[in-house]
């Protein structure tokens, strides 16, 4: 008998082994499941594109490519749903019919894409631009993504009075119907996918038409009305304004902790590629990095408190080995037909035209802003801008001593071998003239040699903050010590002219610098940011500020000079080295030319050397600080004194130390 017990147990308590983690598997989930892609970032890449990868070129991206994967996974299941973060246009050719065809938004309805959110790149062609584009979109017929953005604050805007601007693009809204959000259902699960536009993306905006509430704000207010008004499993937020390494200014970092009840962020604006999410809370943040090079591919699970978890998670490569959809490359290609006829031919140029042959490995597009130090993307741009002004008629027969070309303008690196029209002009696609064609033109401005030598210290002191605005000159020459005190890391400025000639900067003399209509607006706006602690003021040959920046524009037979066809220029100009009528790209950009170099010294010599005006200014007010903290101090002392403050302090510190003794004595 108690064999037979014993029996029994044994057989209850495998069952029972075999059951509980079914009833703790049944506790965990709920069985609902939802299989999301998505994208951000993609800057007008339709077309597969060769580009850098570390120190590869590559062939990546392409709609069609992406196309065949969602047809592949929405075969498999036809509720995945589809997003994408904004910045879907601006990065090549096809962006100059922007207005006109819409063709960025309209691919990614061919895509499927359920929804999408405005970046700060299509605000590029101003507002007139922006509700061109969303009315041809409408026009077209085409299936569109709905359009969601919750904090543009059209209240402020209105109880001022809606300037021009800032009407048409309400028209524009309200003949798409952009929303704050929406609710979708997906398998039985109910989404509410909420858009965003974040802080850094509206100061990326040049000249700024529309005013934007704080995003974590209004995201939570957003979150309040679809709790208060709809029955929702799930809250996605397709986000345009990214993440950081400083989690404390990592922007949708921020939102995912402020905004807990947020199930998933898709982040974009920063490009950058998570390879695994990030999580704060129940709050997960994705990114797939830029130009469609990776489709983001994830499924979720709810669990039994209702909230999700990521289960499965891929940023999958787009490259040439995926099979295209014949139909989506259709429609990219009717739309790349139209740049030859209605853009380049007024340049003299096609799209597929050969520049030049390139055996010069170019760092790739993102070292730009990641590396601080001379690199030969950003050299081989501001040269361009040099040779182009210097040989044009342009009016002012003063040569260029300085071209400069920051990190935030340059969009693409050059591949080995070919380099074409269209690469070119994918390396520089920003902005429209006010000429009315796309292409931001050339602006010839005067600084001071002081002015300068803050430029490179900005460059040297801030650029690590501002990734952006890191400088990448010709004529320009500088050194700096990331050890050094903030705006004291250069050691030494200099010029070098055609002829290879070192110059001095003098402080007050006027030297002709040459740079992007987008740049020169950002340099001038460094006097307001720093509220007038860092003068820059661009000036003209005669030394008067320049107050409208269209005025210095660069033209040549009464045309703007566009950056992009600066480079063209510079490309054609090199020689044919190898004789096979095809000009090479100089073995000069593979070396550096000490441009821009880094003395990574702690040494105390390289620390105090050369200290500058700002070394005084900070080193004044840390002794204010001190000399406050000592008075502090002694008038501390002084009211302690005078009402026994200390004695008493003393007297209950010697009872507490007696009680302490008692109670040891006790025990």
């Amino acid at each position: 008998m108690k064999k037979k017990l014993a029996a029994v147990g044994l057989s209850l308590m495998a069952l029972l082994l075999i059951a509980i983690p079914q009833i703790n598997a049944t506790a965990d989930q709920t069985g609902n499941k939802v299989d999301i892609m998505f994208l951000h970032d993609t800057h007008s890449h339709l077309n597969t594109f060769a580009t850098v990868e570390g120190t590869e070129t590559v062939a990546m991206g392409g709609f069609s490519r992406i196309k065949t994967l969602i047809n592949a996974q929405k075969a498999e299941n036809p509720d995945t749903l589809l997003l994408d973060a904004g910045d879907f246009s601006m990065g090549t050719l096809v962006q100059v019919v922007y207005e006109e065809e819409a063709a960025e938004l309209r691919m990614l309805g061919q895509l499927g894409m359920e929804a999408t959110t405005l970046g700060n790149h299509e605000f590029d062609y101003k507002a007139e631009g922006l509700a061109n584009m969303m009315n041809s979109a409408i026009a077209s017929g085409d299936t569109l993504p709905a359009m969601l953005l919750c904090n543009m604050d059209w209240d402020a805007m209105k109880a001022k009075g809606l300037t021009e601007d800032q009407q048409l693009i309400w028209d524009a809204f309200e003949k798409y119907g952009v929303k704050d959000y929406m609710v979708v259902n997906k398998g039985g699960v109910d989404i509410a996918v909420i858009g965003v536009f974040g802080e850094d993306a509206a100061d990326c905006v040049a000249q700024c038409p529309v005013v934007f509430e704080d995003p974590v704000e209004a995201v939570k207010e957003t979150v309040a009305d679809i709790k208060a008004n709809e029955d929702v499993d799930m809250i996605v937020c397709i986000s345009h304004s990214g993440t950081w390494e400083d989690e404390n200014k990592s922007e949708d970092e921020i939102l995912a902790k402020e905004v807990p009840e947020i199930d998933l962020i898709i982040s974009g604006h920063t490009h950058t590629k998570l390879d695994t999410p990030i999580k704060h809370g129940n709050t997960y943040i994705v990114s797939c990095a830029e130009y469609g090079k990776y489709l983001g591919d994830l499924t979720m699970t709810q669990n039994a408190a209702g909230r999700w978890n990521i289960a499965d998670y891929d940023l999958v490569a787009i490259t040439p080995d995926i099979e295209v959809d014949a139909e989506t490359q259709k429609a990219v290609d009717s739309f790349m037909s139209l740049v030859n006829e209605k853009y380049l031919a007024q340049f003299g140029y096609t799209k597929d035209q050969v520049l030049c042959t390139n055996e010069v490995p170019f760092v790739q597009q993102s070292d730009v802003e990641d590396l601080h130090t001379e690199l030969n993307l950003g050299s081989i741009i501001a040269d361009a801008y040099s040779y182009a002004v210097d040989n044009a008629d342009t009016g002012d027969d003063s040569p260029v001593l300085v071209a400069v070309a920051p990190a935030g303008t340059i969009r693409d690196t050059y591949p080995l071998g070919n380099i074409t029209v269209e690469n070119v002009f994918n390396s520089f696609s920003l902005g429209i003239g006010e000429d009315g064609i796309p292409g931001y033109p050339l602006i010839s401005v005067y600084l001071t040699g002081k002015e300068l030598k803050l430029a490179a210290e900005i460059d040297a002191s801030i650029s690590d903050l501002m990734q952006t605005a890191r400088l990448y000159t010709d004529g320009l020459y500088w050194h700096y010590n990331p050890n050094r005190m903030i705006l004291n890391k250069v050691t030494e400025v200099y010029i070098i002219d055609r002829d290879g000639n070192r110059i001095e900067l003098e402080d007050d003399k006027l030297y002709r610098v040459v740079t992007d209509f987008y740049s020169s607006q950002m340099l001038g706006g460094v006097t307001d940011m720093s509220y007038g602690l860092l003068s820059l003021v661009p000036k003209f040959k005669d030394g008067t500020p320049i107050e409208r920046y269209e005025d210095a524009v660069i033209k040549v037979d009464g045309k703007e000079l566009k950056a992009w066809q600066a480079i063209a220029q510079y490309m054609e100009s090199f020689a044919d080295t190898n004789g096979d009528g095809v000009p090479n790209v100089p073995q000069i950009y593979a070396t550096t030319e000490g441009r821009k170099v880094v003395e990574d010294s702690t040494d105390i010599m390289d620390l105090i050397k050369n200290p500058n005006m700002f070394t005084y200014i900070i080193l004044g007010v840390i002794a204010v600080l001190i000399v406050l903290l000592v008075l502090l101090y002694l008038w501390f002392r002084k009211i302690s004194r005078r009402y026994g403050i200390i004695t008493k302090v003393r007297e209950m510190k010697t009872i507490f130390n007696k009680i302490k003794k008692l109670i040891k004595k006790l025990k």
